[in-house]
């Protein structure tokens, strides 16, 4: 009896050393596959040559000392490629990365934080007067209507842009089913004749649209806009005051067209920057890569027309 009891206590402690030294295995493994793991070290400085038994001794395989890891050497090629992309769209998020690249956008979000790579933002806001005076406000129309094609519903808005001590604003018509700028203009002034120079613009080439939908700003309540849309026969859209998230589709244009346009102080003239804004435009309808198009507004265009 007594000699079966040492033999399972025996039989115990051999299974307690296995655990224990499984155990300890994992976690040499485990520590070995950090970046900054010793055993790498020693892989790098040749000491697995020098020391035959080092893997015993720390109880993992002789090739995991050897181990030389691929992922580095993959995400700097990433690297590369998303900096080149935003080279060209610096406001190019992990999202329209990961489409321009054909990659995964968890993946492009990976290699962006472990390189510390993100996308370029700017805002400065001009003074702005509040609108005291009393105008026709019109109902938010969007949100009862349904969007079956285009030249439906317009958006229009204009901005800013910050050049040498002064300011010179930018006016836009977007055609929100597919998402494309179809009118332009720019002047030195926000006054009445900026926003109707715009939507004559785009109805240069375009057919009028059933809705124009705007805010409640001075320029949108004029009474030269209002009597000009219509006479068109437009339908007059407006959001609820103070709710700019109501008109977002000219509010993210914006904040990205910015980004892609650069420092405006970095042109010479007045003329090399006015073409520098139609440039970036002409870039956003036809090759620039939209979030929920999955491609640019007029690629867009073709793919609803040819069916």
């Amino acid at each position: 009896m007594y000699i079966l009891l040492a033999q399972r206590r025996s039989r115990g402690c051999y299974h307690q050393r296995h655990d224990k030294a499984s155990k300890r295995k994992q976690r040499i493994e485990a520590n070995h596959r950090r970046a900054d793991s010793p055993t790498r070290c020693w892989a790098k400085k040749g000491v697995a040559v020098k020391h035959p038994k080092l893997h015993k001794e720390l109880g993992i395989s002789r090739s995991t000392l050897y181990y030389k890891p691929k992922k580095p050497n993959e995400d700097l090629v990433v690297k590369e490629k998303i900096e080149r992309v935003l080279e060209e769209h610096p406001s190019y998020g992990h999202k329209r990365l990961a489409i321009a690249l054909g990659l995964n956008k968890k993946r492009i979000s990976r290699v962006m934080k472990l390189f510390n790579i993100k996308p370029y933002r700017r805002h400065r806001k001009p003074w702005k007067r509040a609108n005291t005076k009393e105008y026709q406000a019109y109902p938010n129309l969007l949100p009862v209507t349904e969007l079956v094609r285009m030249n439906q519903i317009w958006v229009t808005d204009f901005t800013y842009i910050f050049y040498k001590d002064r300011f010179i604003y930018l006016a836009t018509v977007m055609d929100i089913f597919n998402r494309e700028i179809v009118g332009i203009c720019i002047l030195a002034n926000h006054s009445s004749a900026l926003v109707v120079q715009a939507v004559i613009s785009a109805l240069m080439d375009h057919p009028a649209p059933d809705i124009l939908h705007s805010d409640q700003g001075t320029e949108y309540t004029s009474k030269i806009f209002q009597e000009f849309c219509i006479s068109t026969g437009i339908d007059i859209s407006m959001s609820a005051k103070g709710s700019p998230w109501q008109n977002g589709y000219q509010e993210s244009f914006y904040d990205k067209f910015k980004v892609d346009l650069g420092d405006p102080n970095r042109f010479d003239d007045l003329g090399e920057l006015v073409y520098e804004i139609y440039r970036t435009i002409h870039v956003y309808n036809t090759t620039r890569i939209h979030t929920v198009l999955k491609m640019s507004p007029r690629e867009f265009a073709k793919k609803i027309v040819l069916g």
